[in-house]
């Protein structure tokens, strides 16, 4: 019934047929008859671009070769019908249509699913499964063909005054550089070495969004679920991690209490064995986090994203690690569009990077095809008068927030044995340059400078005196 409304109102309802025609495939229809008359309908407009006539579908059913006579009867008594048609509300129309695409595509994925897994199917393997249900569930009707600079300013001028929700850090300078905190639809990335504080920076975070009342998802492919945990018990409940393993029960208890009185949000922690998921295993787990705990995140971390597998590419094929990454980077970027939630992830800097006083895009480690992709990207450096001050220097990388040449270094306070981050005064702030890197005034970047003027003059000037140079 509803497939003879679909092709009565395409042959005389031109805004109908504008909308659908392109989400609306043959094999949605299971009789032949209508399959014909709707391939025809197709072909006239992809040929004239405007509704075709009664006359018009009929001859070209006439013209078909290879048509059985019943077919062929029985798809000419439909286009003859198509004058008969009931006057429809469009939204009704559309909504319809759209859930009968819906329920087609997945019914048809389904058996195809069954071909593949008896072994019927010629070109698919089991492999391709997952990827056939995944499109026929996103089957939608998206009418947006582009935004109209003269017809939507009015659009357009909301947009400018309206106020984007975003989640917001606890650090009023990361604040302050992204206007507010992490769009939602975004990728975040942290760089830095191995022992810098990328995980103390994530589990800082997520702890700090915990106690703004948001539900937080911390992934971890590298450190354990009881070690996050213990990290942001550390955080939240102010105490130092070695004293977490003396505190007694009755006191904890207590401590947690409090917090769950003070947070309406939840945080969940989910571990996977390093190199082993990738996000269809992240989709599947909110999912199931949505069905089983109705929770839904409103910012997801992920430690780390180098450690992710590709659901695109097969591990161990022939690819580069630039384009492995980059693959990764941008499937993570895609969920965070698909589930309207902000992604922070982290990545390790080159080898040169880790003795780098000022680190830039081109120290990410394996692809730089992930600072193409992230919104926004800061490194953290850490040396030996920084760990002195106990402050961690920042820098911007990329920025689609705001100009990441304005407060383009600073620093924050850390207290690695509570995995706290903390604003600094703004005294501290003055001694950073926006021009020279600040570790040229440590011990360790003397030395690095001693190093490279070394070098330069050996070779250079060969074995000869080097008294007049000047190392201090």
């Amino acid at each position: 019934m509803l497939e003879r409304i679909i092709l009565k109102n395409l042959s005389v309802n031109e805004n109908y047929l504008r909308k659908v025609i392109p989400f609306v495939q043959p094999e949605y229809f299971q009789d032949s008859a209508e399959k014909i008359v709707f391939k025809s309908i197709v072909s006239f407009v992809q040929k004239y671009n405007s509704l075709p006539t009664k006359e018009a579908l009929e001859l070209d059913i006439s013209e078909q070769t290879g048509l059985g006579e019943e077919d062929h009867k029985r798809a000419v008594a439909i286009v003859r019908d198509i004058n008969n048609v009931e006057e429809n509300d469009l939204q009704w129309l559309l909504d319809e249509t759209e859930k009968f695409c819906q329920d087609k595509a997945i019914q048809n994925a389904i058996m195809d699913s069954i071909h593949i897994l008896e072994g019927k199917h010629k070109s698919k393997t089991k492999n391709n499964i997952p990827e056939i249900l995944s499109d026929a569930l996103g089957i939608s009707f998206d009418s947006n063909i582009g935004h109209d600079f003269i017809e939507n300013y009015e659009e357009r001028y909301e947009y400018y005054h309206r106020v984007e929700e975003k989640v917001p850090f606890d650090i009023e300078l990361l604040n302050k550089i992204t206007r507010g905190g992490v769009s939602k639809k975004s990728l975040s990335i942290i760089l830095a070495g191995t022992g810098v504080g990328k995980t103390l920076a994530m589990t800082h975070f997520a702890a700090a969004n915990l106690s703004m009342g948001k539900n937080v998802l911390y992934i971890t492919l590298e450190m354990a679920e009881e070690k996050i945990a213990e990290r942001i018990d550390a955080n939240l409940l102010n105490i130092t991690i070695p004293d977490l393993t003396v505190l007694p029960r009755d006191l904890y208890e207590r401590k947690i209490s409090k917090l769950r009185e003070n947070t309406q949000g939840k945080l969940i922690i989910k571990e996977y064995p390093t190199a082993t998921a990738h996000v269809g295993h992240f989709r599947h787990l909110l999912n199931e986090l949505n069905l089983k705990k109705n929770f839904i995140p409103d910012i997801i971390y992920i430690d780390y994203l180098n450690i992710c597998m590709s659901s695109r590419i097969k591990q161990g094929s022939n690819v580069n690690s630039y384009t492995y990454i980059k693959s990764i980077a941008e499937e993570l970027r895609g969920m965070s569009v698909e589930k309207n939630v902000p992604i922070i992830s982290a990545t390790q800097t080159t080898r040169s990077g880790y003795t780098n006083s000022d680190p830039g895009l081109e120290d990410t480690s394996e692809s730089f095809g992930l600072p193409a992709t992230a919104d926004f990207m800061i490194a953290m450096v850490r040396s030996e008068e920084l760990d002195d001050l106990n402050q961690i220097l920042i820098k911007q990388l990329k920025n689609r927030y705001s100009d990441p040449s304005i407060n383009k270094r600073f620093v924050i306070g850390v207290d690695r044995t509570k995995m706290r981050l903390y604003d600094c005064e703004q005294s501290a702030q003055s001694d950073v340059s926006e021009d020279k890197p600040l570790m040229d005034k440590t011990g360790f970047g003397k030395r690095q400078n001693e190093e490279d003027q070394m070098e330069w003059a050996t070779r250079t000037m060969g074995r000869k005196d080097f008294s007049k140079f000047n190392f201090e």
